[in-house]
């Protein structure tokens, strides 16, 4: 992926919170890529961010609808307010790059990625995960059937959440703006990389909890089984009630190999078939993690988002997919709604069925 000289392309901002500093920092640093303003209900606080990151400030939707500057949308609101601005930026003409998750239900992913097609707009979600260069590394290794049969996939994120985080916005551990809980908003990445890697879910059976966090509606504990299309089994264990807390983990286990990624260190890179270039890989990934989301959500790099909107930009120069289109920020969101609904009846639940 390069950053090619030509066209720039104008982005606005939807939202002034922590994840939307990411987006402009990596704006920033793209060559293609101009920041031209930022959004908030909030005008003060649209004022403060648009200060530090010397852009305007638009003071309605309508603004940046009708502003032939902007290019794309950069949607960095709460999880249940992605749809309302994506359906009216991309009626407007405006490309859409999405914060996870794309929305909280299916059917709402299923408007925006309706409305895209029918406008012929780009839609893209962000899980920057998929963009660094070890994620690269182990799906190339799972693609090219290093390790075989698949026999195990599982994904653990052991999180730690002060009663604070849940109290520093409105919309935070509701059913109606959070969409969920450990799972919607924190697992998510770790959900979306599993079955990225391990391919298509095709049922789970779970449980959740409120162990810690029990002012909050959603859950901040689970456990869910999954079996894959590809006859394999796995387990999904989440939670922000761990203290200290530890990095996400992604365990790929096979009948000829076993990958486990640690954030963007591979603890595990070993195969009964060894490839020269393994030696190197290892080496490569060696280092333990330098950032993550264990205690502190905003410990994390822009390189990720960085990397991602190049890719967005490419595919609308290209006319092709993005790597992670609407239909692809879906199916994490299937996934989750499967596993709520098997808490809440007790029983096995079928992706497809």
């Amino acid at each position: 992926m390069s950053e090619k000289v030509g066209e720039v392309y104008g982005i606005a901002i939807i939202g002034t919170g922590a994840i939307a500093e990411i987006h402009a920092k990596a704006i920033a640093e793209i060559g293609q890529a101009q920041l031209i303003g930022v959004y908030n209900r909030t005008v003060d606080k649209a004022v403060a961010f648009a200060t530090r990151y010397d852009c305007d400030v638009f003071r309605s939707m309508d603004d940046i609808s009708q502003d032939s500057r902007v290019s794309i949308v950069c949607i960095c609101t709460a999880s249940g307010f992605h749809l309302e601005p994506a359906l009216k930026c991309l009626q407007s003409g405006k490309h859409c790059l999405i914060e996870k998750p794309l929305e909280i239900s299916s059917e709402r992913c299923d408007q925006l990625i309706e409305a895209a097609s029918l406008y012929d707009r780009k839609l893209g979600v962000v899980f920057h995960s998929r963009f660094y260069p070890v994620s690269k590394v182990v799906k190339n290794a799972v693609d090219t059937g290093r390790l075989s049969e698949l026999v195990l996939g599982s994904a653990y994120v052991k999180w730690h959440r002060s009663p604070a985080y849940y109290t520093s916005a409105d919309w935070r551990g509701t059913w109606a703006l959070d969409g969920g809980g450990v799972l919607m908003n924190q697992a998510i990445h770790s959900i979306d990389l599993l079955q990225w890697f391990a391919g298509e879910v095709t049922s789970v059976h779970s449980i959740v909890r409120n162990i810690l966090h029990k002012n909050i509606e959603v859950e901040d504990t689970v456990v869910a089984m999954l079996n894959f299309q590809n006859g394999a089994v796995g387990t999904i264990e989440a939670t922000t009630a761990a203290f200290p807390g530890a990095y996400k983990r992604i365990e790929l286990i096979g009948t000829k190999g076993s990958i486990i990624l640690e954030e963007d260190y591979l603890h595990t890179w070993d195969f009964d078939a060894v490839c020269v270039e393994d030696e190197g890989i290892k080496k490569q990934y060696s280092s333990l993690p330098t950032a993550g989301g264990v205690a502190d959500p905003m410990n994390i790099s822009y390189l990720g988002h960085k990397m991602q909107i190049i890719d967005f930009i490419e595919a609308i120069e290209e006319d092709k997919k993005p790597l992670v289109d609407g239909a692809e920020g879906r199916k994490s969101v299937q996934i989750i709604e499967a596993i709520y609904k098997s808490a809440k009846t007790g029983k096995e639940v079928f992706l497809n069925g």
